[in-house]
């Protein structure tokens, strides 16, 4: 039983539990899972990190089934039919068969991506196969599995900012892209935000992927201690809340505190409790003698107004007090001092910001975000737009047939035919016809993660899968030509056989 007395045994759709009795007889159904589109439909830069499967594994596949959670299903199911309130069907059956016969072990195989693999969009993440009497149950566990959409945007977005903060760098930064500041310039803000503790943990750990900068400590220790034996993997500083400043007689004093606790090191004050602009222009330059003498950096925090206009107006009030040094690209870092901006902070904001303080000769050193709900909140599963999708069926008889969705409203939405392989292409993650002959088992990206039972040794550790993802993401063309020519011919087979044929698949 899971947490809140829920059992496993209803975690997905209700429909779900009904569709053993809606399935042809067959001895093998397969099924996969993909994003059809890029990050909010970029169709220029289709790249994505596909991450989560750990968490979904380790935390609801892998937990064995027990009687009790199946009696306790049949109690909900009964009253679970509109209306009325009336019986609803699930397969008792066949879940009292695994639980008996399988240590309750959900009877299915899973192949799923290595975690932080950088694809283009339509390469499927997983791939799931159930056989013999358990075909039925093949899609059961699709609502659990479809989760994995939110890490792999969280991750997305995450990566995509570091692409802004290292454009940054490369223009105006003596450190270029390969600063070690850029790992720290974006801050996961997004805890409070949150719906729910698990969200704050799985999105807090995709957006550790790409940077080591978080406030959200319940992914920051899941991460370190749960994903990466122990080893430190995100990190923060020192700050002030608006309810600090304000309990104090002045903001000056409450900037002396901060100072006398920890000047020394990098610590940030938020400056908009009252009046920003008299922040900037008085309280600043009334403890800058007390700032220089600790020796530490300051980072100050606007938290209102617009974003750009509030970086901006910190940048010029501390480089009046501080000063500034010009770097050999001729962009001006103000020493000891900078800001960050956390309130309203988005990709578009970012790239805003970045280019204001370009144009005002700023180097990109002097700045860096915190995103909030626009990191771990404001996505869904359309972002990329992902889906489940049966693929491939041996009936009772021995006949197999490739199968695909097609609807002719929306030809995008096609779905993949056939059981599926990925193989890298000149760098480039493909999808071929795992019977096409042309995909050996050792090239094949999909490797087996749980295979009616849990499987020990299938994960990588944080820090190799930080270090998958900074190398494959450079390396991925933003777009690519990933259906591989035999999957092409069988998808513009099948089309033909119904309706109009994509234009992807000309």
């Amino acid at each position: 039983m899971l947490p809140g007395g829920v059992p496993i045994s209803v975690l997905t759709d209700s429909y779900k539990a009904t569709h053993y009795l809606q399935y042809p007889k067959a001895r093998k159904f397969v099924a996969y899972g993909e994003f059809r589109q890029g990050y909010n439909k970029d169709k220029a830069d289709t790249r994505m990190v596909s991450y989560g499967m750990r968490y979904l594994v380790e935390n609801y596949i892998s937990k064995p089934w027990t009687m009790e959670d199946i009696a306790m299903a049949e109690s909900f199911y009964k009253t679970h039919m509109s209306p009325g309130y009336t019986e609803f069907p699930f397969p008792k059956a066949l879940f009292e068969k695994f639980v008996l016969e399988n240590n309750g072990f959900f009877p299915v195989k899973l192949e799923a991506l290595p975690e932080g693999t950088c694809i283009n969009a339509r390469v499927p993440v997983y791939q799931i196969t159930a056989t013999e009497e358990y075909t039925p149950l093949c899609t059961f566990l699709e609502t659990l599995l479809t989760m994995i959409w939110y890490p792999t945007t969280v991750a997305t977005l995450s990566r995509r900012s570091r692409d802004v903060v290292e454009a940054s760098f490369a223009r105006t930064s003596d450190g270029g892209p390969a600063s070690p500041l850029v790992q720290s310039r974006l801050v996961d803000f997004g805890f409070r935000g949150c719906t729910s503790l698990e969200q704050s943990i799985i999105g807090g750990c995709a957006h550790l992927l790409s940077f080591t900068s978080s406030d959200t400590m319940s992914a920051a220790f899941y991460a370190q201690f749960k994903l990466n034996g122990g080893r430190p993997v995100g990190c923060s500083i020192p700050a002030t809340e608006h309810s600090v400043m304000t309990s104090w007689p002045t903001e000056a004093a409450a900037m002396e505190n901060m100072m006398d606790n920890f000047g020394t090191g990098i610590y940030a004050c938020v400056m908009d409790s009252y009046d920003y602009a008299k922040a900037l222009s008085e309280v600043l330059p009334s403890v800058a003698a007390k700032k220089l003498g600790k020796g530490g950096y300051l980072v100050l925090r606007p938290d209102s107004g617009d974003p750009t206009d509030a970086v901006l107006m910190a940048l010029r009030a501390a480089e009046k007090v501080f000063g500034s040094v010009r770097n050999s690209k001729g962009f001006r870092v103000i020493p000891g001092c900078g800001v960050i901006q956390g309130d309203g902070i988005d990709l578009s904001t970012m790239e805003k910001i970045a280019q204001a303080i370009e144009a005002e000769g700023y180097a990109a050193d002097n700045v860096s975000y915190g995103m909030g709900g626009g990191l771990l909140q404001k996505v869904n599963r359309d972002t990329m737009s992902f889906a489940t999708k049966l693929c491939h069926i041996v009936y009772a008889d021995g006949h197999a047939a490739d199968i695909m969705k097609q609807p002719q409203t929306d030809t995008g939405k096609f779905s993949l035919p056939g059981v599926l392989a990925v193989k890298r292409v000149n760098g480039v993650p493909t999808v071929f016809p795992a019977d096409s002959g042309e995909v050996a088992p050792h090239d094949n990206l999909l490797r087996v993660v749980y295979d009616m039972r849990p499987l020990e040794g299938v994960w990588d550790d944080f820090d190799t899968v930080r270090a998958r993802v900074a190398s494959e993401w450079t390396a991925l063309p933003k777009a690519a030509d990933n259906l591989s020519a035999s999957l092409r011919e069988k998808v513009r087979q099948q089309m033909a056989l119904r309706g109009k044929v994509p234009a992807l698949v000309h």
